[in-house]
């Protein structure tokens, strides 16, 4: 495993209260390509920068002429590329996973459908995609981790509205296991995983900005704490893109608009309009 010790020891330190990003992100993209070997480097183009390939592959299959916000690996004439093979050919191209093709396949008919987000079945299929075939440890587990605060998240929410909890769980693992097999409000004491606590808090916070806030917080620790002991590792630097990425976000998000963005969320993964008709009379 290479080691990064000059480029990880020349970057600032960045902290999750920092009112800024604590480093441009063009300059430490154009550090990454000086520095990561070809399979370190193939590993984030696979997989953190296809996270974004996945996000701008929505955005153009709702309009072809969106701007392209997320920085991902492909072009936008590779996104037409991948859109007109999936529908018109029938065909998945080897350049792209074949989940995308198949989503892009399967647009126009999911894409009126009642209870359909394009954006959250997006983002469960990558991070499928993402345990299923990544062989960084580190990796896998930080994008389990990120579906499985999801799933947990929405089973305690669920719970407290007074729906099934199963109806809303996503993906196969461990966690998702002890949710269908605890349906109870009391299913988090079976759920094997660290902080559980922190994430009933979150649950249980009203204002809409702090939560996420709070989802953020739990994430940007793990992240320290996967990575103490190996920080000039390839895990320690996708951590740091991790975190960078977080600080982007919130500098560029306004409070109105981190208010509509979590409504927004809680609309998609949450909304009444995934609630069967039995739940919702009960609620």
């Amino acid at each position: 495993m290479a080691n990064y010790y000059c480029l990880m020891a020349g970057l600032p330190e960045i902290n999750f209260s920092d009112t800024k990003p604590g480093c441009d992100m063009d300059e430490f993209m154009e550090q990454l390509q000086e520095s990561l070997t070809h399979w370190d480097a193939k590993l984030m183009a696979n997989y953190y920068f296809l996270l974004h390939d996945c996000r701008n592959l929505v955005a153009m299959l709702k309009d072809a002429e969106a701007e392209l916000k997320y920085p991902g690996r492909f072009t936008r004439e590779q996104y037409i590329d991948l859109i007109t093979s999936a529908r018109e050919l029938n065909f998945n191209v080897h350049r792209y996973p074949v989940f995308m093709s198949e989503f892009a396949r399967a647009w126009n008919f999911n894409k009126d459908k009642k209870g359909y987000f394009a954006e959250d079945e997006m983002l469960y299929l990558f991070y499928d995609y993402a345990i299923r075939t990544c062989s960084n440890a580190f990796v896998r587990s930080w994008y389990q981790l990120n579906m499985d605060i999801n799933n947990i998240l929405t089973a305690m929410l669920a719970n407290k509205q007074g729906w099934k909890a199963t109806d809303f769980i996503k993906g196969e693992g461990e966690v998702q296991t002890m949710i269908r097999e605890n349906n109870a409000k009391d299913f988090i004491k079976h759920v094997g995983m660290d902080n559980i606590q922190e994430l009933k808090k979150i649950v249980e916070e009203t204002d809409p900005v702090k939560k996420e806030k709070m989802i953020d917080t739990f994430k940007w620790l793990w992240l320290d704490e996967q990575t103490f002991f190996e920080p000039f590792s390839i895990d320690a630097v996708f951590a740091y893109m991790c975190k960078l990425e977080m600080q982007y976000r919130w500098a560029n998000l306004d409070v109105e608009h981190g208010k509509a963005r979590f409504q927004q969320i809680i609309d998609d993964l949450r909304g009444s309009a995934r609630v069967p008709e039995e739940y919702k009379r009960k609620a």
